[in-house]
């Protein structure tokens, strides 16, 4: 009996190890919109997208509220302890929604550094992914009513076009979530940070242009 037991044992971690392997590794970084209400939280849009994306996809949500793509903004992700645990992760797939905390006056100050710094972000990053590696580059969901500081001006009229430039210097593809949510201000309660749906609704666009990626290859 303990001779089959054991069989079944091994089996079975052979079998969820082959799985794990066999996984697409979905990075996702960020500030608190990715973050969510919690890194491991249900509504956060890292954890919606794991349940879009289903089981052959591994999402893991990297997101740390408060923080600039700017070296020298306020509060850099450089910094962050996420920044080298999204390296360890060797993700397939990365999703990068920064900007947002980037507009903030105290920050953008340093707007002639923002295009290089990102450029040096995903490319630091993409040494820990594989050859075929995507990167996505998010157009944050839009500033319904300037808080904290983050201002929409600054993030439409300046933010995205550099995020398209950096898009096409670092061979990214671009993912839209100003647009959908732009007509949907109540879904920001704060004017900043989307609710359960808002967050879905991201979740929604990513999963779908990953999948239309997927499908092609």
């Amino acid at each position: 009996m303990k001779i089959h037991i054991t069989f079944f044992a091994l089996l079975l971690l052979t079998s969820l190890s082959v799985l794990a392997q066999q996984q697409v590794k979905v990075a996702c970084v960020g500030n608190s919109i990715t973050q969510g209400p919690g890194r491991d939280h249900p509504d956060s849009y890292p954890l919606q997208l794991q349940e879009l994306l289903g089981k052959d996809y591994l999402v893991k949500n990297f997101g740390v509220s408060g923080r600039t793509l700017l070296k020298n903004g306020d509060f850099p992700y450089w910094n962050e302890p996420q920044f080298d645990e999204v390296k360890a992760f060797s993700p397939e797939i990365l999703i990068i929604k920064l900007g947002t905390n980037d507009s903030k006056p105290q920050n953008w100050k340093f707007k002639d550094e923002f295009k290089s710094d990102y450029i040096d972000l995903v490319n630091t990053l993409k040494e820990s992914m594989p050859e075929n590696g995507r990167v996505y580059i998010c157009i944050p969901v839009p500033v319904a009513e300037d808080n904290w500081g983050i201002n929409e001006k600054v993030m439409i009229e300046d933010i995205k076009p550099l995020l398209l430039e950096i898009a096409e210097a670092t061979q990214s593809t671009i993912i839209d979530l100003h647009t959908p949510l732009s007509k949907l201000p109540e879904l920001l309660p704060d004017g900043v940070h989307p609710n359960k749906e808002g967050l879905g609704i991201m979740a929604k666009t990513i999963a779908s242009t990953i999948s239309i990626h997927a499908t092609k290859e």
